[in-house]
C-alpha cells in the first residue's frame, strides 16, 4: 500500500517503467510476511561446512578423522559391550574400546598413562604420514608416466625401424604398406611422429589400417620440425625416415623445416636415409638441399601429371601402376645372382621362370630399364625383377622353352609419315593442369588439341594464352568456359570426338566440400550420356576416361564409365614413397619409369607379338617382345573390364584372343 495525499491507494504489482525516469517501480514487501536476513539452519550448516573444506588439506584431514571416529568408536563400543569375555568394569571396557579403535585406525591402541597413549599415537601418526607419503609419491610417479605415455612423449629406443614424420592424406596408405612390407620380417617397427594426439592417431589407424600383425606401430605426439621431438623417435638408428607433405602446397616449407630439423637431430656426420615429398616445384630444390645426399625428394604434382597423361594415352595403365606399387601383389625387387655374371641381359632373363627380369642395377647406383639384349651382366650388378616377394625369384639350369612358330616378326619400320594429331578433353582445373598440358605436348604429335572445360574464375583467357605460348604451339589449348558439373557443358563439347577425357579433382581448400564431390557429379553426367546414346542405338567409340581423385574411398562409389581409369594421386604417391623406403635403388627405377624419353609401360595388342586364336605360353610372349626390344611383364584379358595380370609364370598356357593386350616395358617414342 502507498499513501497518496490523505487516501491509501493499493500498490501496483509489476508496474511498468515510469514515463519520465524509465525505471521499474519495485513493489514493497507485503506486510505480515517476515523478511529473513539469513537462510534456514541447514543452509547455514552447509555453508559453514563448505567454508571449512575450502581451507585446504588440513581441513580435509580433520573432517576425515572425525568421520572415521564417528564410525569406528560406536562400532568398537558395540563390539566390546556385546562380547561376553569383555571386562566388567567401565574403565576396562573404555580401554578395550580405545584398543579396538587404535588397531582399526592404526594408532597403536596403547593403554596406560596419558603420556604413553600420546606417544603411541604420535608414533602411529609418523608411520602413517611416512607410508601415505611414500604411496602418494609412487602413485604420482606412475600416474605421470602413464600420462606421458598417453600423450605420446615417451622415447622410442629401437634400431632398424621406419619413422614416418607428419600427417597428411598419404598416412593411411604409407602405414598400411609398411605393415605389409614388414609382414615377412620376424620383427618390424613403424613409428609415427605427428602434431596430433596419440589416442587420435591410434584410433585413426585402427579404422583405416586394421590389424598390424607382428609389426609394432608406435605413435608419438610432437612437431616434426622440433629437433627435441624428433629425438624421441630415434631417427639416428632408423632404417629410413619418410617425410610426408601437408595437404596444401603452401605448406611445403614445413617439409624443408622438417628436413633441417632432422639434420640437426641426427648430425651431419651421421646422415640418415630419407624419402620426402613436396607438392610443388617451388620448394623442391630447397628440400633436396636440406635433405642431403641420402635424401630422395619427390615432386608429387609432377608425378601425378605424368601418371594422368600416361593413363590417358594408354588406358588401363592405372591398374598396372597399382599392382607394381603396392605390396599386395607383384612389385620391383633387385636380385644379385653371381652365376649370371658374364651373360647377356637376354640370356639372364630367360633363366627366370617365375619373375620378369626388366633391367640392371649397376654397382655405381645407376639403373638401366629394358637395356639392349646384348648388354652384359657384370660383377657387382644386380638384376631388376618383378616378383611376388623378395625371395620368390629363382633360376633354372636352362632357359624356359617357347614356341617359335607362334612368334610374330616385328612390323615394318616407320616410313616417316607424320602421326595424326590427337584431341583431349580436360574437365576441371587445378594446380596440376599446367603440368598435364606440358606433358601432353611432349608426348603427342604436332597439331594436337587440348580442350579445357572449366569455370572462368579458375582459368583466365590470359592464362590460356600464356600456357599456349609456353608450349611453343606443340599443343593447342582451347578454353571453353563452363561448369563441368553441368550436363550441358559436357554435351556441348561432345566427348566422343576426343581420344581421351581427363577429369580433374579440385584443389582441396579448408572449409570447402570434398574435392571429389564435383568429380563424381561429372562422372554421373558422362555415364548418363553413354547410356542414353546406347539406348537410342547410336554407335560411338569407347572414349577412355581418366579420373583424378583425392580420396581412394570415393573410387569405390564412382559411377562406372566404359574405359575408365582412376588415378588416386595421394595413394599412388604414398605407395611410391613406401617402395623407395624399402629399397633405395628403386628411386632410380621409378625416376626412369615416369621420366620423359626413358623406358615406360605400354599396352599393345597381343597380335603384335604372337599368333592369336591358339594356345601359347607366356614364355613365347616374353621371347617375342624381347626380339622387338621390349620386356613383356603381363597381359590384359579381353572384355570391358580392365583385368590386368602382372608377372604370370612363363609356363602359363592360355588361349589368346585378338582383343587381348600385352603389357610391356619399352623405350618411349
Amino acid at each position: 500500500m502507498r499513501r497518496q495525499g490523505s487516501k491509501v491507494v493499493p500498490a501496483q504489482r509489476n508496474a511498468a517503467p515510469g514515463p519520465t525516469t524509465g525505471r521499474a517501480v519495485v513493489p514493497p514487501v507485503p506486510r505480515g510476511l517476515p523478511l529473513h536476513r539469513s537462510g534456514p539452519f541447514e543452509a547455514r550448516l552447509r555453508y559453514w561446512f563448505d567454508t571449512t573444506l575450502s581451507r585446504g588439506t588440513p581441513a580435509l584431514v580433520g573432517w576425515l578423522a572425525l568421520a572415521c571416529l564417528a564410525l569406528v568408536v560406536p562400532v568398537s563400543a558395540l563390539l566390546v559391550w556385546t562380547d561376553h569375555r569383555a571386562p566388567t568394569t567401565p574403565s576396562a571396557r573404555i580401554a578395550a574400546v580405545w584398543r579396538n579403535t587404535g588397531q582399526t585406525l592404526r594408532l597403536g591402541g596403547e593403554v596406560g598413562p596419558p603420556l604413553r597413549v600420546a606417544l603411541s599415537v604420535l608414533l602411529a601418526l609418523i608411520a602413517l604420514f611416512y607410508v601415505s607419503t611414500l604411496v602418494s609419491l609412487i602413485t604420482t610417479g606412475i600416474t605421470d608416466k602413464l600420462l606421458a605415455l598417453d600423450r605420446g612423449h615417451a622415447r622410442v629406443v629401437e634400431s632398424g625401424h621406419t619413422v614416418v614424420l607428419g600427417w597428411s592424406e598419404q598416412i593411411p596408405t604409407v602405414v598400411a604398406e609398411l605393415v605389409a612390407a614388414h609382414a615377412q620380417r620376424r620383427r618390424g617397427v613403424v613409428t609415427v611422429l605427428a602434431d596430433r594426439g596419440k589416442a587420435d592417431m591410434e584410433d585413426e589407424f585402427r579404422a583405416t589400417v586394421g590389424p598390424v600383425g607382428r609389426t609394432r606401430l608406435l605413435c608419438r605426439s610432437g612437431r616434426p620440425t622440433d629437433p627435441v621431438a624428433l629425438a624421441r623417435v630415434s631417427p639416428t638408428t632408423a632404417d629410413c625416415v619418410l617425410v610426408l607433405p601437408r595437404d596444401s602446397p603452401g605448406d611445403d616449407a614445413e617439409v624443408v623445416k622438417t628436413l633441417l630439423s632432422l639434420t640437426a637431430a641426427v648430425g651431419e656426420e651421421h646422415p640418415v636415409r630419407v624419402v620426402a615429398a613436396v607438392r610443388g616445384e617451388r620448394y623442391l630444390g630447397a628440400a633436396r638441399l636440406a635433405g642431403g645426399p641420402r635424401a630422395t625428394v619427390l615432386d608429387t604434382d609432377d608425378l601425378s601429371a605424368r601418371l594422368l597423361v600416361q593413363c590417358a594415352r594408354q588406358p588401363g595403365l592405372s591398374l598396372v601402376h597399382q599392382e607394381l606399387l603396392d605390396f599386395a601383389g607383384h612389385e620391383f625387387y633387385t636380385v644379385r645372382e653371381p652365376g649370371l655374371f658374364g651373360l647377356t641381359f637376354h640370356e639372364a632373363a630367360a633363366f627366370s621362370p617365375v619373375s620378369a627380369v626388366v633391367g640392371i642395377a649397376h654397382e655405381d647406383g645407376s639403373v638401366s630399364l629394358n637395356p639392349p639384349a646384348r648388354t652384359l651382366v657384370l660383377e657387382g650388378d644386380a638384376l631388376i625383377v618383378i616378383a611376388e616377394h623378395q625371395d620368390a625369384t629363382y633360376w633354372t639350369a636352362a632357359p624356359h622353352p617357347y614356341d617359335p612358330t607362334a612368334i610374330r616378326a616385328a612390323g615394318p619400320a616407320p616410313t616417316g609419315r607424320a602421326e595424326a594429331p590427337e584431341r583431349f578433353l580436360l574437365l576441371g582445373w587445378n594446380r596440376r593442369a599446367h603440368r598435364i598440358a606440358d606433358a601432353l605436348s611432349r608426348r603427342t604429335p604436332p597439331g594436337s588439341v587440348l580442350d579445357v572445360a572449366a569455370e572462368a574464375r579458375a582459368v583466365t583467357v590470359s592464362g590460356i594464352r600464356d600456357l599456349t605460348q609456353a608450349l611453343g604451339h606443340r599443343l593447342f589449348v582451347r578454353h571453353h568456359p563452363g561448369d563441368p558439373t553441368l550436363r550441358e557443358t559436357t554435351d556441348a563439347l561432345d566427348p566422343t570426338g576426343h581420344d581421351a577425357v581427363i577429369v580433374l579433382a579440385a584443389d582441396p581448400r579448408p572449409g570447402h566440400d570434398d574435392p571429389d564431390d564435383r568429380t563424381l557429379v561429372t562422372l554421373l553426367h558422362l555415364r548418363a550420356r553413354e547410356r542414353e546414346r546406347a539406348a537410342a542405338g547410336v554407335e560411338s567409340p569407347c572414349v577412355p576416361v581418366v579420373t583424378e581423385m583425392a580420396d581412394d574411398r570415393n573410387r569405390l562409389i564412382a559411377p562406372h564409365v566404359p574405359g575408365a581409369d582412376f588415378v588416386v594421386s595421394g595413394r599412388l604417391i604414398g605407395l611410391l614413397m613406401t617402395q623407395i623406403s624399402q629399397n633405395p635403388r628403386l628411386a632410380a627405377v621409378f625416376q626412369e619409369l615416369f621420366a620423359e624419353g626413358g623406358s615406360t609401360l605400354r599396352i599393345h595388342p597381343a597380335g603384335r607379338y604372337i599368333e592369336t586364336g591358339r594356345e601359347v605360353s607366356f614364355a613365347t610372349v616374353v621371347e617375342s617382345a624381347a626380339r622387338q626390344g621390349a620386356c613383356a611383364i603381363g597381359y590384359r584379358a579381353r572384355g570391358p573390364a580392365h583385368g590386368v595380370c602382372v608377372n604370370p609364370p612363363k609356363s602359363q598356357l592360355r588361349h589368346w584372343h585378338q582383343e587381348d593386350e600385352i603389357v610391356v616395358l619399352e623405350q618411349e617414342d
